[in-house]
């Protein structure tokens, strides 16, 4: 394997990860959907330290990251959203699930083009989708709260709250 592929590997296994995260929704294993996006977060931290530690970051990395993050911290949390919480809602609880990765697109979309270093601009997908997962688990019982949560989330991503960087 050349080495510039090392990150954009990490990367794909974040992806995965978020994939099988999916998956194991869809057949209600929700604990360990869950430890898989988290899981995913590993390696999609991973795979930008190594891409700057090594100097291998590229555009196709970049955009290769923001669709695995769009899976698995955006796509995957809501598919458990719906599929736990909100299914028995219908169509409004499907609108309320489509509503997280769209602004988790918006997001990433506003990020990709962005120029600031200091700060991120908005909630980090990467941080509202892990919390969104596991608010999911943890408030199971309470739809109007996960429906709260999920909105605040939402909103966050989109807006233009100053993040700090870590």
């Amino acid at each position: 394997m050349p080495r510039r592929w090392i990150a954009n590997t990490f990367t794909v296994i974040n992806l995965f990860a978020g994939l099988m995260a999916i998956l194991l929704a869809c057949v209600q294993q929700w604990a360990l959907a869950v430890a898989i996006i988290f899981g995913a977060a590993l390696f999609d931290n991973l795979d930008g330290r190594i891409a700057r530690r090594l100097n291998l970051t590229s555009e196709f990395g970049k955009q290769l990251d923001s669709l695995a993050e769009l899976v698995s911290f955006g796509v995957a949390p809501a598919m458990i959203a719906f599929l736990h919480i909100f299914a028995s809602t219908g169509w409004s609880g499907a609108v309320l699930a489509a509503v997280f990765p769209i602004c988790g697109a918006l997001r990433l979309a506003r990020f990709n083009i962005s120029s600031v270093k200091s700060h991120y601009i908005g909630l980090p997908i990467t941080v509202a989708g892990p919390i969104l997962s596991l608010s999911v688990l943890a408030g199971q019982a309470l739809p109007t709260v996960q429906a709260i949560v999920l909105l605040l989330l939402s909103g966050l991503m989109v807006s233009t709250v100053k993040v700090p960087k870590l």
